[in-house]
């Protein structure tokens, strides 16, 4: 039968590699004090799209259940962690996770993830160790081409906050920041009459490369005591990464949120071959506002399907087969042993040359059984 659009099977090294990426990740994870939590694939839609996750029902999967309420495929994990781990006792603070998410705003209706969280712990180690953590599992996987950039939702909502904009206009303005569109957004601050800040929000689409950029801001911010306080951090964070030997660190100024329970640090890697973004994460305080709490809580997401589109392949180990019949069928199973190294089939028959690396035949000579390689 067909598949829904969004759906795929899969075969061979990919689901090697995933299987691969999720065990070093837990390896990596448990070593570093993480504990691990799951949570349910069907969940109510409320946790995900109440006023404070924010989050977009159109794009998830979605039924209403017998009572009336609608419940969704997991479209999230942060918002699904939080509403599990609201309940725990505060003086655990780091959190893994390991499962799909489902969409149907993507290429794929389902992506595997693996996460990390981090709640009641003092901000600045939050998120170093969000970061040192991605670093440690990136290396571990042999992934070592990639770029790590910083941005900061709070230079964005800093500079419009003195205006007062509707929700709907601060909501066209930051999806055209989000888009790079500096027509657009030219477009929209004339229409809003914000042309003191007009000139700003255009360089801050460009804004975007390597540390020395905080050092032009620092100047151009100089009697901004809050944007200052933002770039101190973020160059705080780059110096605990280069401490840690690693050195391609980015950061992008004009970056804003793409979701609406982001409230600080914001940070993504780039694999360098080909662009694809494999972690992405930052700080949502106000996330944990729904359960009455007053907390900080940090976090980030790795893409393990594109992880595995990147993760070198080990060599492939030998492949054997013994020929075997019903009758020696057990002679051929006590032979694995001997082959400790290699891939071993059994087969009655082999249709096709050219399927292993050596084939091997259980023959009867003298009322005895022997092994003979064809």
């Amino acid at each position: 039968m067909f598949l829904p659009a969004g759906s795929q099977d899969e075969t061979g090294v990919l689901i090697s590699n995933r299987l691969k990426a999720s065990e070093t990740f837990r390896q990596v994870v448990e070593k570093r004090n993480f504990k691990a939590i799951s949570t349910p694939v069907v969940e109510y839609a409320n946790t995900f799209t109440n006023e404070i996750a924010g989050m977009d029902l159109q794009n998830m999967l979605k039924w209403f259940n017998h009572e009336g309420e609608i419940e969704v495929l997991r479209p999230d994990w942060t918002a699904a962690v939080a509403r599990a781990i609201a309940k725990q006792h505060p003086s655990f603070q780091k959190w893994s996770y390991q499962g799909s998410i489902f969409r149907n705003d993507k290429d794929g209706i389902e992506s595997r993830q693996a996460g990390i969280e981090i709640v009641h712990a003092d901000q600045f180690l939050g998120e170093s160790e969000c970061l040192l953590t991605a670093v440690q599992y990136l290396n571990t996987l042999n992934i070592d081409q990639y770029v790590i950039e910083l941005g900061h939702t709070g230079i964005f909502e800093t500079i419009i906050a003195p205006y007062s904009l509707k929700e709907a206009q601060e909501e066209n303005l930051r999806i055209a920041m989000h888009d790079k569109r500096s027509d657009l957004v030219e477009q929209i601050v004339e229409e809003e009459g914000l042309l003191a800040i007009k000139d700003q929000l255009i360089q801050l689409i460009d804004a975007y490369g390597s540390k020395e950029i905080l050092s032009t801001y620092h100047d151009l911010w100089h009697d901004q005591a809050e944007l200052l306080k933002i770039l101190n951090h973020l160059e705080q964070l780059i110096h605990l990464l280069e401490q840690t030997g690693e050195t391609e660190v980015i950061v992008d100024l004009g970056r804003v949120k793409n979701l609406p329970y982001y409230d600080g640090i914001m940070f993504r890697g780039f694999l360098t071959s080909g662009g694809s973004i494999c972690f992405s994460g930052g700080r949502y305080d106000k996330l944990y506002k729904q359960f009455k709490q007053e907390t900080s809580a940090v976090g980030l997401a790795f893409d393990v399907d594109i992880l595995a589109q990147h993760m070198v392949t080990e060599a492939s180990r030998n492949k054997a087969c013994i020929l075997a019949s019903p009758k020696t069928h057990a002679i051929a199973e006590s032979l694995r042993k001997e082959l400790p190294e290699a891939i071993v089939d059994i087969q009655y028959d082999v249709q096709a040359d050219g399927m292993y690396d050596k084939l091997y035949k259980i023959i009867q000579e003298n009322n005895q059984y022997k092994v003979v390689e064809r």
